[in-house]
């Protein structure tokens, strides 16, 4: 049998990583596993409480799901596979856009990166073929109060 007892959800906000989350949550109620929810930010981007707050907001409506949230800085893929690894994260649910190659970027495909780097099973979950897909997120930084 599978042994599942933590579930780690990166998000960016954008519909391909809500796409993931509702397996990652499917997986956890399965399992009984605690769920990790975390955003890796660009160092310098934005409030850290706003995306701290933004984060919090991502909750299983199964209030039987434990649920903690992450929030880190650094390069995305790097960081999601160094915390899987420092924490003995069992599986990684991550969504991805279904590009490769040269169509992801210079860069490549973080779920790519991820995969390659993490010390556990990865899940990679794309949209439906058709489904509308989605730009990256930017951030809106409430204005500072004087």
């Amino acid at each position: 049998m599978i042994r599942v007892k933590t579930i780690l959800y990166p998000t960016d906000f954008s519909s391909y990583s809500n796409q993931a989350y509702f397996h990652a949550v499917g997986l956890a109620e399965t399992y009984g596993a605690g769920l990790t929810v975390v955003h890796v930010r660009a160092p310098g981007t934005g409030d850290r409480a706003h995306w701290q707050a933004l984060l919090e907001q991502v909750r299983p409506a199964n209030p039987l799901i434990p649920v903690a949230h992450v929030l880190l800085e650094g390069d995305p893929a790097a960081e999601i596979a160094r915390y899987a690894a420092d924490t003995g994260i069992d599986v990684i649910v991550i969504g991805t856009h279904g590009r490769t190659g040269a169509d992801c970027g210079p860069l490549g495909s973080v779920a790519e990166s991820v995969m390659r780097a993490a010390p556990c099973s990865v899940l990679v979950v794309k949209l439906p073929q058709g489904a509308p897909g989605a730009v990256r997120p930017t951030a809106v930084v409430p204005a500072a109060r004087a």
